[in-house]
């Protein structure tokens, strides 16, 4: 099954969401974010979501496959003030994605192709847990 990738979640994020109960993450990587805004969500739409960097990112790695119930991308401006009159107003671009696990599974392929396109990986649903 080919689905988009999010990198990077922390294992405590995977392990609650692991848990069965929907959860809402809030992403501000820009690989995620890029990612994120060519996913639209719907019951029958899974992502795979794992811990390790995009960089090392690879066949053979392990995550989760999540389905999607819910997405959307903002963006927040944010005003700070230093040395009295002087300000400097910056925006911060995030997304957030609500959850459901679906099932562990192991990458077969990564599809990557620069900051400005989605990761998307080839994977394999496990079906039942191995003791290793």
């Amino acid at each position: 099954m080919r689905c988009a990738a999010l990198t990077g979640i922390s294992p405590e994020v995977i392990r609650d969401i692991k848990a069965g109960r929907p959860r809402t993450i809030e992403l501000q990587s820009t690989h995620n974010i890029v990612t994120m805004a060519s996913v639209e969500p719907g019951p029958d739409t899974h992502i795979f979501m794992t811990s390790i960097d995009l960089e090392d990112l690879g066949p053979g790695d392990a995550g989760i496959c999540a389905f999607v119930l819910s997405s959307s991308i903002t963006m927040k401006r944010m005003v700070e003030f230093s040395y009295g009159i002087h300000f400097e107003e910056r925006e911060r671009m995030s997304a957030r994605v609500q959850v459901k696990y679906c099932a562990s599974s192991i990458i077969k392929d990564v599809f990557h192709e620069g900051l400005t396109q989605p990761t998307e990986v080839e994977v394999l649903k496990s079906s039942c847990y191995h003791a290793g």
